[in-house]
C-alpha cells in the first residue's frame, strides 16, 4: 500500500487558493488546517500568478470527436485537484483600496476583472476578504455594494477580517473557513453534475471515457464527503472497466491488460477503503473475493505471466493491510454474511494474516515465473539497455520509450516484446525473497497473536525455507526448531519429516555433528512405513517412506562409526568424527529421541532387606528401521557403588574397562541386538547395603566407538506411550512379560533400615506448669550398635493442630510469642567420664532442636535434659528422633533411626484474684458507683484520703502441691507519687505449702491523697515453684529458681466522696439492755447538703427515734443521728437498715450488710478479769463481724 501515491491512499482534501496580502497567508492557512474537515491552501504571492489557473484544452470537451481516447485515467489528474487546481479562490484586499482614492479603486477593479476571466473558464468559486487594520477603519456601505457588484459575489461571500482584533479574530477566521467550505462544496457538486450529464447522455466516443467520467464523479463526491455516491460511481467504473477486457484494441495485448489491471487495482482500493471505514467488513471481504475471481484467470501471454502473479500478490497485500489498519473491524463476524449458498465466506477471510500469506505465495509464483522467463529469453543482454529508456506514460498503467533528439523529447509507444524486456529488467532489480520473508513474518506474527498455532507454523515453515534458500541458516534453524515442537505435539509425521530434513541440512552446513545425529535419528525413527504419495516439493529430506528412513539410518551410523565423512555431490559437508571425539546423546522423559531408544527398568520387589538380593529387569525399545548392535550397557543407580555393566559377548573388545571403573561388576549378554519395534529384555540380580530409596537413574548404551545414548529410566507402571507411534496402527507391546509388574513395576525400591540397637528413653512425668522451665530427661543406651554421627532431633507439635505460635494481646507485658518454647538443652552427661565430651548444639529454634550426639560404643550411654517453657496452657506432643550410622567410614552411609514421642499437658499453676474492702462501718457516698449502675461500667472506685483494704488471693489450680515464696505488688514509678500501698514483709519466712485447691490470701492497705481520675496500682508478682516432697529440706532446693507469675491490677477510679456515713454502736449487746446507735453524716464539700434518710424497723430490735426525715448538713461539718435500740433476740443480728439520698446529687446510699450487724448475748457475760475480758470479747466480736 505504501507504493501507491499519497493522493490515492488518503481521502481528498479541499484545496483553496489565497491571493493578495501575502503577510496574512500563514495565519489563514494554519487555521484552515485545524478545521474539521481541514482545508489545504495554495497561496499566490501576487495577482499576476492568477494566470496559472488558465484552462488548457480539455480532452474531455472533445468527447464528441471521432478520435478515440489515448488512455483511461491520467496519472496526475487526482494530484492536480489536490495540489494545483483550487475549488475556491479567495482574494484579499486592504480596506484602503476601497477608499475614495480613484487609483486604488481602479487597481482593485482591474484585479477583479483578471480573476473573473480566469475562474469562469474553470468554474472556480470566488470569495472576497477585506482586510482592515483597526476598528476605526470604517467602509461605507456604498463601497461594499460596489465591491460585491464588481466581483459578482453574494454578500455572505464577502468577509471583513481584522488581524489585530484578537477577540474577534478566531470567530472571523472560522466564518471565512465556513464560507470557503460552502463554496468548495458547490464547486465539486457542479463539477460532478457536469460529468454525470455526459455519462447519462452516452455522448462519448469510447467506453474508456465512461470509466474516466465515473472515476471523476466519485472523486468529486469524496471531496464533498458524500461516501455513498463515491462508492456507487467507483463500482460503476469498476464494472465498466471489466466489460472492456478483450474488446478494446487500443494497445498491444500485454500492455492493454497491464493498464486495465492497474486501473482496476486503484478502483478496488478505493471501494475497499470506503467499505471498511464505514464498518462494512463482510461487504469488503466479499468484494475482494469478486475482484480476485474476476482477474485471477486473466494471466496474459506466457512470457509475461510473472506480471500477473506480481499483481495478484499486491492485491492480497494491500487488502490485508487495509483490514489490519481499519479501526472499525468487528470481531466475531458470521462467515455467511453476504455469501452465496455455494461458497460462503470463511473465517480465514476476515484475518489480515490470511492475505499476507497468500501475497507471499503469489510473489513466490512470480519469482518462479520470472526465473523461467529469464532462462528462456534469447536477448537477455539487451534487456538492461531497453529498460533505461522506458518511463511511465501520461496515463495510468501505460509506459513509453523516451526518445531525445536534440532539444526535442518524444514519447514513443512500446511493443509487447519491449515492454516484457523492461518488466524483466525491473523484476531483476528487486529481491523477491526478502519481500516474501517480510510478508510471511507478518502472517506468522499475526497468527501467533491470535493463538492460531497451526497456521502460524505453516507460515513459519515457508519463512524458514526462504531463509534457508537465502543462506541465513541461523534464522532458518531457529524457526524450524519451534515448528518441529508443534508438529511433534500434534503428531503430523509427514510435515515433521520435512522440517527435520531442513534441520539436518542446517546442521550439516553449520558443521554441528551432535545436532545432525539427533535430527537424523529422529527422522529415521518416525512412524512412516509406506510412501505418503507424490508431492511437489519434498525438500532436502526426500520422500517420506521406509526406504528413505533406512538411508538416513545408514548414513548416521556410518558417520558415528567413522566409515564416512558424509561428503556427497548433492550435499557437500565436512562432518567427520575423529578417533578421540565422542558423542553423547541425552534422552529424557520429554526428549523427541525417545523414538530412537526407550529404557524401562523394573525392580521385582517393592521393599528389600539390606544386603539381600533382588531381580531387576532392564528393557530397551527402538523404532529405528534397522537393527542396532549395542556394544555395552551401563546401568546407573542413585547408589553409585551398585552400578554395573552389561557387555556384548559378540564384541570382546567392549568388555575392556579402564582403571576408573574397574570396581563395578560386569555381566555378559549373549547378544545386545536391538531390533526395530521389539523389546530387548535383560534380567539380573542386584543388592544394596544402604537403606533408603534405591532407584535406577539411567541406562547408557555404547554404540560403536564414538556414540553413547544415555536414556533416563522409566517405570513400566508409569511408562507413557509415544504419541507419534500411538497414532499409527501398530501393536503396542509391554516392556516386561510379568503382567503384575506391567501394572505395578517401579524403577525404584525401598531398602529397609536395619533394626536399631540403641534405646531412647524420655523420662518426663506429670504435667508441665505455665511459667516454669520444664525438664525432660533424654537418655541413650547402646545395646549392640556403635553410634557414629549421631543427631538428635526434637520437635514440639500442638496436639490440636492450632500451632504453637500466636501473639497474646491480653498479655502486653509478655515478650514471648510462642505458647510453648524449646529454650535449650542442658546437662549432657556420659556414664564413662574418662572420655571428655562437650556436646555441640547445632540448632535450637522455638519448636525445633538439633544437637549432635557423641560417639557411643556398645554398652555406653548418654543423656541430656530438654528445657521447655509453657507460656499458655496447651497440650503438646514431644517428638524425639535419633539418627546415627553404625560405621565410622565416611564412604559407608548407613543411617539408622529411633523415634520416641511423649504427650505433655500444660496447665496453669496459680490463678490470682483480688477485691477491695472499705473501712469498717465507715461508708463513703461514691457518685461513680451510681453512674456505673446506669452505664454498666464495672471499674472499681475508691474514696480519696481513705484507707482501703486490698485482698489478693492465689489459688492452686493443679493437682500438685506448690511452694509459695512471696506475694508483692510492683508499683510503677509514676504510681508511687499518687498512692500508698502498705503490707507486711514481701517474702514469707518459710515458703508456704499450698495443696491442690487451696487459696492463699494477703492483705494490702491502699490509700491515695491525690485527686486523679485513674489510679494505677501496679502488678501483682507471685513467686512459687513445685513442692519437691521429701527433697524439699535438702540443700539442693536452695539452688532452684522460683517461677514468677505476674498479673497487672486494673486501674481504679479515685474520687472525693461528698458524704461519708459512719455507724457507732457497742461491740456487742445484751438481750433487754438498751444501747445507743449513732449515725454520723459528714459533709466533705464546701456546699450545703440536703439529705433525706430513713431507718427501717427490725424484728430483732425495739427502736426509738425518727424513722424518716430530711436534714441539712453544713459544709465541712457533720450531722449526728441518735437512736435507742433494745435487743430482743440473741445471736448475730442485723441492725435496722439505714438508707440515705443526697438531693443535690440524686444519689442513693445503702450500707453493706457486714457493717450493719452486731452480736447479741442472751445475758451479761461474766469474766474473771473484767478489763482484759472485755477487751477480748470486743476483739472476738469484731473478728466475727469481719
Amino acid at each position: 500500500m505504501e507504493e501507491y501515491p499519497e493522493e490515492l491512499r488518503t481521502p481528498p482534501v479541499t484545496l483553496a487558493s489565497l491571493v493578495g496580502c501575502p503577510e496574512l497567508h500563514p495565519l489563514i492557512s494554519t487555521h484552515f488546517l485545524s478545521e474539521q474537515p481541514p482545508i489545504n491552501t495554495l497561496a499566490l504571492p501576487d495577482f499576476s500568478k492568477i494566470s496559472l489557473f488558465n484552462k488548457k484544452r480539455d480532452p474531455d470537451s472533445t468527447a464528441t470527436s471521432p478520435s478515440p481516447a489515448l488512455g483511461i485515467l491520467k496519472r496526475d489528474w487526482l494530484l492536480k485537484h489536490r495540489t494545483k487546481l483550487p475549488s475556491v479562490l479567495a482574494a484579499l484586499f486592504p480596506s484602503h483600496h476601497l477608499a475614495a482614492d480613484p487609483a486604488h479603486w481602479l487597481q482593485l477593479c482591474s484585479h477583479l476583472d483578471s480573476i473573473k476571466t480566469v475562474i469562469r473558464a474553470r468554474n472556480i468559486k470566488f470569495a472576497v476578504v477585506v482586510v482592515v487594520q483597526t476598528n476605526a477603519d470604517e467602509i461605507s456601505e456604498d463601497r461594499m455594494i460596489a465591491l460585491r457588484k464588481r466581483a459578482e459575489v453574494d454578500a455572505k461571500h464577502v468577509v471583513v477580517l481584522n488581524p489585530n482584533d484578537t477577540s474577534e479574530l478566531k470567530q472571523t477566521l472560522h466564518r471565512l473557513a465556513s464560507t470557503i467550505s460552502e463554496l468548495a462544496g458547490a464547486f465539486y457538486r457542479e463539477e460532478g453534475r457536469r460529468i454525470k450529464q455526459r455519462i447519462e447522455k452516452k455522448n462519448v466516443s469510447s467506453v474508456e471515457l465512461i470509466v474516466r467520467y465515473c472515476f471523476k464523479v466519485a472523486v468529486y463526491a469524496e471531496f464533498r464527503s458524500d461516501w455513498t455516491e463515491a462508492l456507487k460511481f467507483y463500482e460503476e467504473a469498476y464494472h465498466t472497466l471489466r466489460e472492456i477486457v478483450g474488446v478494446t484494441t487500443r494497445l498491444p495485448a500485454v500492455q492493454r491488460l497491464v493498464e486495465i489491471k492497474s486501473i482496476s487495482e486503484q478502483l478496488h482500493f478505493k471501494i475497499s477503503t470506503l467499505l471498511l471505514h464505514s464498518g462494512k467488513v463482510a461487504e469488503a471481504v466479499m468484494w475482494f473475493r469478486q475482484h480476485r475471481n474476476a482477474y485471477k484467470r486473466l494471466v496474459g501471454a506466457p512470457e509475461g505471466i510473472f506480471l500477473h502473479w506480481e499483481w495478484m500478490s499486491r492485491q492480497f497485500l494491500v487488502f490485508g493491510e487495509l483490514l489490519e489498519t481499519s479501526s472499525k473491524i468487528i470481531q466475531g463476524i458470521s462467515p455467511i454474511i453476504l455469501a452465496t449458498s455455494s461458497k460462503p465466506l470463511t473465517e480465514w477471510e476476515y484475518y489480515s494474516a490470511y492475505y499476507y500469506q497468500l501475497a507471499a505465495h503469489y510473489l513466490s509464483e512470480k519469482r518462479s515465473a520470472l526465473e523461467l522467463t529469464i532462462s528462456m529469453s534469447e536477448t537477455s543482454n539487451e534487456i538492461d539497455n531497453v529498460a533505461d529508456s522506458v518511463v511511465p506514460s501520461v496515463y495510468v498503467g501505460q509506459f513509453a520509450r523516451l526518445l531525445e533528439q536534440g532539444d526535442k523529447v518524444d514519447m514513443l509507444p512500446l511493443t509487447d516484446e519491449e515492454y516484457i524486456r523492461y518488466a524483466v529488467s525491473e523484476g531483476k532489480r528487486f529481491q523477491d525473497s526478502l519481500e516474501i520473508i517480510v510478508l510471511l513474518k507478518k502472517a506468522y506474527e499475526s497468527f501467533n497473536s491470535m493463538k492460531i498455532q497451526r497456521m502460524s507454523s505453516f507460515c513459519g515453515f515457508q519463512m524458514a525455507r526462504e531463509y534457508f534458500a537465502e543462506g541465513d541458516i541461523s534464522n532458518a534453524k531457529q524457526i524450524f526448531d519451534s515448528i518441529a515442537s508443534l508438529y511433534r505435539k500434534e503428531g503430523w509425521v509427514t510435515l515433521l519429516w520435512d522440517v527435520l530434513g531442513y534441520l539436518r541440512e542446517c546442521s550439516r552446513k553449520n558443521g554441528t555433528i551432535k545436532d545432525f545425529v539427533e535430527y537424523s535419528l529422529e527422522m529415521a525413527a518416525l512412524p512412516i512405513s509406506s510412501d505418503t504419495g507424490v508431492r511437489r516439493d519434498t525438500g532436502p529430506a526426500g520422500p517420506a517412506n521406509l526406504r528413505q528412513r533406512e538411508i538416513v539410518h545408514n548414513e548416521v551410523f556410518e558417520l558415528v562409526s567413522g566409515a564416512s565423512g558424509l561428503a556427497t555431490i548433492e550435499h557437500p559437508s565436512n562432518l567427520k568424527i575423529t578417533g578421540d571425539e565422542s558423542l553423547q546423546l541425552e534422552v529424557d522423559l520429554v526428549s523427541p529421541l525417545r523414538l530412537v531408544m526407550l529404557a524401562s527398568v523394573s525392580f521385582h520387589e517393592q521393599t528389600i532387606k539390606p544386603g539381600a538380593s533382588t531381580l531387576i529387569t532392564v528393557s530397551l525399545l527402538s523404532h529405528l528401521p534397522l537393527t542396532v548392535e549395542i556394544d555395552r550397557l551401563e546401568i546407573q543407580f542413585n547408589q553409585s557403588k551398585c552400578n554395573f555393566f552389561i557387555a556384548n559377548a559378540k564384541k570382546p573388545q567392549s568388555v575392556e574397562v579402564s582403571n576408573g571403573i574397574q570396581h563395578h561388576r560386569t555381566e555378559r549378554a549373549p547378544s545386545l541386538s536391538l531390533e526395530s519395534n521389539k523389546w530387548l529384555r535383560l534380567t539380573y540380580d542386584i543388592q544394596s547395603d544402604q537403606s533408603g530409596k534405591f532407584e535406577c537413574l539411567s541406562v547408557i548404551a555404547k554404540i560403536g566407538s564414538h556414540l553413547t545414548i544415555c536414556c533416563r529410566a522409566d517405570s513400566p507402571a508409569s511408562l507413557d506411550s509415544l504419541p507419534l507411534w500411538t497414532l499409527e496402527g501398530c501393536v503396542q507391546t509391554v516392556p516386561i512379560k510379568d503382567p503384575i509388574l506391567v501394572l505395578s513395576g517401579q524403577k525404584s525400591t525401598q531398602v529397609e533400615e536395619p533394626d536399631p540397637q540403641v534405646d531412647l528413653h524420655l523420662g518426663a512425668s506429670g504435667p508441665a506448669l505455665v511459667g516454669e522451665i520444664f525438664l525432660v530427661p533424654v537418655t541413650l543406651v547402646s545395646r549392640g550398635h556403635d553410634v557414629y554421627k549421631g543427631e538428635l532431633k526434637i520437635n514440639l507439635v500442638d496436639i490440636k493442630g492450632g500451632g504453637l505460635f500466636s501473639p497474646r494481646d491480653s498479655e502486653p507485658y509478655a515478650t514471648d510469642s510462642h505458647h510453648v518454647q524449646l529454650l535449650g538443652i542442658s546437662g549432657a552427661e556420659r556414664e564413662d567420664d574418662s572420655q571428655l565430651y562437650s556436646d555441640k548444639i547445632k540448632k535450637i529454634q522455638q519448636s525445633f532442636g538439633l544437637i549432635s550426639v557423641p560417639i557411643l560404643k556398645n554398652g555406653d550411654s548418654w543423656s541430656c535434659k530438654l528445657e521447655i517453657k509453657w507460656h499458655r496452657p496447651k497440650p503438646i506432643m514431644l517428638y524425639v528422633s535419633l539418627g546415627y550410622t553404625t560405621y565410622s567410614n565416611e564412604l559407608i552411609e548407613q543411617t539408622v533411626h529411633v523415634h520416641k514421642h511423649l504427650q505433655i499437658e500444660g496447665q496453669t499453676a496459680i490463678v490470682l484474684n483480688h477485691h477491695y474492702l472499705m473501712p469498717f462501718r465507715r461508708d463513703p457516698l461514691l457518685l461513680s458507683k451510681n453512674k456505673q449502675a446506669s452505664e454498666s461500667d464495672q471499674s472499681e472506685s475508691l474514696p480519696l484520703n481513705q484507707k482501703n483494704v486490698l485482698i489478693v488471693s492465689a489459688k492452686n489450680c493443679t493437682e500438685l502441691p506448690l511452694r509459695l515464696k512471696s506475694i508483692s505488688i510492683e508499683v510503677e514509678d509514676d504510681a508511687e507519687k499518687t498512692c500508698s500501698i502498705q503490707h507486711g514483709g514481701e517474702e514469707l519466712s518459710n515458703p508456704s505449702l499450698i495443696v491442690p485447691g487451696e487459696e492463699f490470701k494477703k492483705v494490702f492497705a491502699v490509700s491515695s491523697s491525690m485527686n486523679i481520675s485513674k489510679l494505677k496500682l501496679g502488678t501483682v508478682c507471685l513467686r512459687w515453684r513445685r513442692d519437691l516432697g521429701i527433697e524439699e529440706q535438702s540443700a539442693y532446693t536452695s539452688t532452684l529458681s522460683w517461677v514468677v507469675t505476674k498479673q497487672k491490677l486494673p486501674d481504679v477510679n479515685v474520687e472525693l466522696p461528698p458524704l461519708i456515713v459512719s455507724f457507732e454502736c457497742p461491740p456487742y449487746a445484751i438481750v433487754g439492755d438498751p444501747f445507743t446507735y449513732y449515725i454520723r453524716i459528714s459533709n466533705q464539700t464546701q456546699l450545703l447538703q440536703e439529705v433525706k434518710y430513713s431507718l427501717a424497723d427490725a424484728q430483732s430490735f425495739v427502736l426509738s427515734g425518727y424513722h424518716n426525715d430530711t436534714v441539712h448538713v453544713l459544709p465541712k461539718s457533720e450531722h449526728i443521728l441518735s437512736y435507742k435500740l433494745v435487743p430482743l433476740v440473741s445471736g448475730m443480728q442485723q441492725l435496722p437498715k439505714f438508707s440515705m439520698t443526697s438531693v443535690r446529687y440524686s444519689a442513693a446510699y445503702q450500707p453493706s450488710n457486714s457493717s450493719n450487724s452486731v452480736f447479741v448475748f442472751p445475758s451479761k457475760p461474766q469474766f474473771k478479769a473484767s478489763v482484759s475480758t472485755n477487751s477480748r470479747v470486743e476483739s472476738v466480736s469484731n473478728e466475727y463481724i469481719l
